[in-house]
């Protein structure tokens, strides 16, 4: 089956479940953080008129409030950043699988759960950055970041950062447990210094010569391609990038992924909401306003990622991560990765 809709068959599938959930709302618990974000909501109303209630805070903190509130929650949809988030919401007991042919042509298999519990809805790859002033080889590899000729040079995450914690759950499903053990083993004896700070930070550590080589997701760069970042932005002639693993798996790619809440008092407008995320207008602006990659084959990315060129993305199904990432934080324990 092609993996295209039109836009008057979502059209109409959005004009159907709008009728069902006619004069409801939705209440959108997000842990997302994102002011460009607005649009969409703004715009779900408008084509449907359904209103979007939202509660914002961190994804933990919405998880143990839904939990808390159990059936008496008003929460419809839940909406985080990464796949091992969404494995948390799920062993919590808070989601409940969406039946939609839609969601299912339009997102991947990959990037949705295997039993529709959740779908992702914009993509980010965890690659390497480097500092083209002392860097002439950069690693081409995720495992090349573990090799002793990086020693001193390499700079991360907290190896309790859920985007550190998915990465090596990826590395677990494809490689074992043995090999992830001495990759993060490898990675913190590499160490330029202590981990600290968010992706932003690694990059600003490149242009301050602190570190030689960092991981960090694609959009925090991408948004210092199309906007002003502090410390970034004037230096980016300074930073080159390699996507990982081109002759592999591929890189390491995460989601922004929504569910349905467990005991959502408006499902058919939670359905509806789900469905507009995949809508091209609605693609086009994870992309453009947030910069991310789309997960719906054939929408146009924001100029900013274009910029960074085609790549092999990892297509292990991401809710492995959630299933590693327990022994993924032990992991990083043993090797006293901080």
């Amino acid at each position: 089956m092609p993996r295209t809709f039109s836009r008057a068959v979502l059209a109409g599938a959005l004009a159907l479940a709008a009728a069902a959930a006619s004069a409801q709302e939705v209440n959108l618990y997000s842990s997302r953080h994102y002011d460009t974000d607005e649009r969409l909501y703004t715009d779900f109303e408008k084509a449907t008129g359904i209103k979007v209630n939202r509660i914002e805070a961190g994804a933990d903190e919405l998880i143990e409030r839904m939990k808390a509130e159990g059936r008496n929650s008003p929460a419809d949809v839940f909406l985080t950043t990464d796949a091992g988030r969404m494995w948390r919401a799920e062993e919590a007991g808070i989601l409940a699988p969406v039946e939609s042919e839609l969601l299912d042509e339009k997102i991947p298999e990959h990037l949705r759960h295997p039993d529709d519990l959740w779908f992702g809805f914009s993509q980010r790859a965890r690659i390497i950055f480097y500092d083209k002033q002392d860097v002439t080889e950069p690693p081409q590899t995720y495992a090349e970041l573990a090799d002793p000729k990086w020693k001193g040079r390499v700079c991360t995450r907290s190896g309790s950062n859920i985007y550190m914690l998915s990465l090596l759950a990826a590395k677990i499903a494809h490689d074992g447990e043995e090999a992830a053990t001495e990759w993060a083993q490898g990675l913190w004896d590499n160490r330029a210094r202590d981990p600290q700070g968010g992706d932003t930070d690694q990059l600003r550590a490149i242009v301050s010569g602190e570190c030689d080589v960092v991981l960090a997701n694609t959009y925090y760069f991408a948004r210092a391609l199309r906007t002003e970042v502090d410390g970034v932005s004037a230096h980016v002639d300074r930073i080159g990038w390699v996507f990982p693993d081109q002759d592999g798996a591929g890189a390491h790619v995460n989601v922004s992924a929504g569910a349905m809440a467990a005991h959502a008092p408006h499902p058919e407008a939670a359905k509806a909401f789900l469905e507009y995320l995949a809508s091209d207008s609605a693609q086009a602006y994870f992309s453009k306003g947030n910069d991310e990659y789309p997960v719906v084959e054939g929408v146009e990315q924001a100029e900013s990622t274009a910029q960074l060129g085609e790549f092999k993305a990892d297509e292990l199904n991401l809710a492995e991560l959630g299933r590693n990432q327990a022994r993924a934080q032990m992991i990083y324990d043993s090797v006293g990765y901080e």
